[in-house]
């Protein structure tokens, strides 16, 4: 049942700006990435985002604060070891493939929960789920290799002018598999909790590893040029504090299923940017490719109920 109340702007408005900012992440990104190390930026990325949500959940939430123990923390630090990888090997992504293959790739994340919920989450998986997984593989597949190889004639090759695509390829997979475990420890989790507290020391965690990792490589966190500050602070922004937000706050006036096909614009939307911005323009196999895996994800997200 939707919220009887007249919303005070268009709900599907809302959404559309919700699914616009998810989308520039990786444009600004890119920008990013133009003087800042992937890893700094997943550093910035995940700081950033905790200074936004913590306040709220110090603030708010501090009957709540008292009831989370040392198992909890446990649990919640380990979603942020898989959140902060997640982030760093998307990210770093971004440096080798283009920007259409790095995204779709990454929104695998419901196929690997579903490829790993009856094992680790004791979930039973349906015929539709079984067909939906493999449609997404199929479809990743052909994106995997799109980059690489050329066809007719058929011929693949790992990289050429500095780029490593399938290397970019593979690491957007691994991300979508590191997000798939936060995604499943959450649901151990998250039901105890509001969501700032929650994210809030899932967050914290993962910007603690980010910066850990940073330190241990020897990177400079400091000092580059404001431009770069600007688009990782966009980074942290957009997506969090008006993508998710949007998203959000459209659930008290439109169905869930709406929300959720509207999310997976995000690899759609930020190919078309990619091709205004940066002029990367998407193969016609490329294209298939990602229809394919938008549509197993759609169909398994239908079945497991968004």
């Amino acid at each position: 049942m939707r919220n009887p109340e007249k919303p005070p702007v268009p709900p599907y408005l809302v959404l559309l700006v919700g699914l616009l900012a998810v989308s520039m992440s990786s444009i600004f990104i890119r920008f990013a990435q133009r003087e800042a190390s992937s890893l700094v930026i997943a550093a910035y990325r995940l700081t950033l985002a905790t200074l936004l949500i913590l306040p709220a959940a110090f603030l708010r939430y501090r009957h709540e604060l008292r009831q989370v123990t040392r198992r909890d923390l446990l649990w919640m630090a380990l979603s942020g070891v898989f959140l902060a990888l997640h982030f760093v090997t998307w990210i770093t992504s971004l440096e080798y493939t283009t920007v259409a293959s790095s995204v779709v790739l990454v929104s695998l994340s419901p196929v690997f929960v579903a490829i790993a919920a009856p094992v680790f989450l004791r979930e039973a998986i349906t015929s539709r789920v079984i067909l939906g997984i493999l449609i997404a593989l199929a479809g990743s597949a052909v994106v995997g290799f799109s980059d690489a190889c050329s066809w007719p004639p058929l011929r693949c090759t790992l990289g050429e002018g500095g780029r490593l695509p399938m290397a970019g390829n593979l690491l957007a997979l691994i991300g979508a598999i590191m997000v798939a475990g936060y995604f499943m420890i959450g649901r151990r989790v998250r039901s105890r909790f509001s969501l700032p507290v929650y994210i809030g020391f899932v967050y914290g965690s993962a910007a603690l590893v980010c910066l850990l990792i940073v330190a241990g490589s020897g990177l400079p966190i400091l000092g580059y040029h404001p431009q770069t500050y600007l688009w990782m602070t966009l980074v942290a922004i957009f997506p969090q504090l008006i993508g998710h937000s949007s998203f959000n706050w459209a659930l008290r006036y439109l169905p869930a299923a709406v929300v959720t096909v509207t999310t997976l614009g995000e690899p759609i939307g930020s190919t078309i940017l990619a091709y205004i911005i940066l002029q990367e323009v998407p193969t016609w196999i490329k294209i298939l490719g990602g229809s394919l895996i938008l549509t197993g994800i759609a169909i398994v997200s239908q079945e497991r109920g968004g």
